[in-house]
């Protein structure tokens, strides 16, 4: 299935039109050693929060992983009855789709998803939500996600942690600053706290089941180290991958919320109960 090209393409950082050129201009880095580990730590996550039933339909909120390395697709490919993939950007969803098995990709923006009311199992939304401007238009995507659930079904959320003091330094600086010094190319934009975007998820209707912390290497550090090992041996490889997993023990640490790149929330629409 080819991917669908958007309608009406609307300016700024939220567009269609600024998303397919950030994706037309990034590498396959599919064997870079940071999107390896990326890949790996989001692989992770969904092991550990996978529905335990069948889940027959389930949607991936971007495509940005699988432009540019081998994502989730391959992952939930074999776990799901069906897989689809969706992204503001016609770019990144053409480039996925050589790599993405039998997934339906579509150009589509997450706050008017073109699905009917009910129809996934499980939503997948890694570190999507935050590129918005306001804060009112991730609340907007979090109550379509919610309408498209299934009763019953689960949603796995990550978005940049507030509380890590490397990310907020970050998120503080302008962004043409960092465009500029190559330390972000694309838009970061607004995000939540761990309480914040369960209070957020509780509106939209959902029950919340966990939450926890992932990524916890020094970021801008790790992707640098990378790219400057991607070109070494072998064993080079295997131990600077090894290091790096061996941040993710942090994760078990109280600290993980100040620790973790990114917070993630595992949340469910609540079932039908029976009347009477």
């Amino acid at each position: 299935m080819t991917a669908e090209r958007p309608r009406r393409p609307s300016p700024g950082r939220t567009s269609p039109a600024y998303w397919g050129e950030i994706a037309a201009g990034q590498p396959d880095d599919r064997a870079g050693l940071w999107r390896q580990h990326a890949d790996r730590v989001n692989r992770s996550l969904c092991e550990r929060w996978w529905p335990d039933s069948p889940v027959h339909r389930v949607l991936k909120t971007d495509l940005f992983d699988e432009a540019c390395g081998e994502g989730l697709l391959p992952f939930a490919g074999v776990r799901a009855g069906q897989v689809h993939g969706i992204d503001l950007a016609f770019e990144a969803a053409a480039r996925a789709r050589p790599h993405a098995g039998r997934a339906a990709l579509v150009a589509a923006d997450i706050r008017r998803l073109p699905y009917a009311d009910a129809a996934f199992d499980l939503v997948i939304s890694n570190s999507t939500l935050d590129h918005f401007e306001h804060r009112a238009q991730l609340g907007e995507s979090v109550a379509e996600i919610h309408r498209i659930l299934a009763p019953g079904g689960r949603l796995i959320l990550t978005l940049d942690n507030p509380a890590n003091p490397i990310v907020a330094l970050r998120n503080a600086l302008p962004f043409q600053l960092l465009r500029r010094t190559g330390l972000v190319p694309y838009f970061v934009g607004v995000t939540c706290s761990r309480r914040e975007g369960s209070a957020l998820l509780a509106s939209a209707g959902f029950d919340l089941v966990e939450t926890t912390a992932v990524m916890h290497c020094p970021r801008a550090l790790a992707v640098a180290a990378a790219r400057w090992l991607d070109g070494r041996g072998a064993r080079t490889h295997r131990r600077f991958r090894g290091a790096l997993q061996a941040f993710e023990r942090l994760g078990g640490w109280p600290s993980r919320y100040v620790t973790g790149c990114f917070v993630a929330w595992l949340a469910r629409k609540p079932p039908i109960r029976p009347t009477g």
